[in-house]
């Protein structure tokens, strides 16, 4: 099997839960910190050696493509200026990768998402990306995705344990164990089950590296949950197969989905930096003696 090169984010939702911020821009360009949200996601595409991005947008989404090209007038200005430390950022996300733009058109979910990507995809394996999930670029997980789906020639999802109250916000999986630590063969696969009804606390969380056939079983995948052509459904179908694995992430994960998780992931991103924490820390020691008083 050839080596993987392609990557697919999905970026045409609403981004109804941060109304009225997402009004007028794309929910993926919300800055966590100083970079756009999907900006991070590139970043960890490219890392793993994954440089051919298509990016599937939606109307009014022209701002992802405008962060993602050069800016001459910009650089021009730093350059005159002698910034060459903002000239660099700002040069950087200009030539992370080969990224191309699709549009969903109708919003019909996840599935029909990937389905857009079909023709760039053609008949290889490739990964998908949410643009509102972001791993920590210290933690690893693309890479071991990528690994066991090139030795299996297999589908490989993300799974991470999450508390069983909030499984109810998740695809969740069944699973049996291999002979590896954390990567397991997926055997069931359901979309946002009730706490009760849920196979495991096994989360599906927002990296998939799929065989190019979830494009046959997406076309034939009628609307599920929501009303929407789901993902998971259509990976149901492979699971049946046994077509599945799965690797658990244990490492550090943001979700920028959600209003208060996005907060968090902010602070906690800032802390870790070297030119901010040191001075957050203190402020936020002090912010939280405030409100315990």
């Amino acid at each position: 099997m050839s080596v993987i090169t392609k990557a697919v984010i999905p970026a045409a939702g609403l981004g109804t839960r941060f109304l009225p911020a997402t009004k007028a821009m794309p929910k993926e360009m919300l800055p966590v910190v100083d970079k756009p949200a999907i900006q991070y996601v590139v970043e960890e595409a490219v890392e793993a050696g994954l440089d051919d991005v298509l990016v599937i947008i939606g109307r009014n989404k022209n701002a992802l493509a405008n962060h993602f090209d050069r800016v001459t007038e910009l650089e021009h200005t730093l350059e005159q200026k002698g910034d060459a430390a903002k000239l660099e950022r700002v040069m950087h996300s200009s030539s992370l990768a080969d990224i191309h733009f699709v549009r969903q058109g109708d919003p019909k979910g996840l599935g029909h998402a990937v389905l857009r990507a079909r023709k760039h995809i053609g008949d290889e394996p490739f990964a998908v990306l949410l643009g509102d999930d972001l791993i920590d670029a210290r933690d690893d997980l693309l890479t071991p995705m990528l690994d066991e789906c090139v030795g299996h020639g297999l589908t490989v999802i993300a799974l991470m344990q999450v508390d069983p109250s909030q499984i109810h916000l998740y695809g969740c999986a069944a699973v049996e164990p291999t002979g590896t630590p954390d990567v397991v063969k997926v055997t069931q696969l359901v979309e946002k089950p009730a706490a009760a009804d849920a196979p495991s606390n096994l989360a599906i969380i927002g990296r998939y590296v799929l065989q190019p056939e979830i494009f046959d079983i997406l076309e034939e995948t009628p609307p599920g949950k929501g009303g929407e052509i789901q993902l998971t459904d259509a990976l149901q179908v492979l699971a049946q197969e046994g077509k599945v694995l799965g690797v658990v992430f244990r490492g550090r994960r943001y979700d920028t989905g959600d209003r208060l998780d996005y907060i968090k992931s902010t602070i906690q991103l800032a802390l870790d930096r070297d030119d901010l924490g040191a001075e957050l820390r203190p402020w936020i020691k002090q912010l939280a003696a405030g409100i315990d008083a």
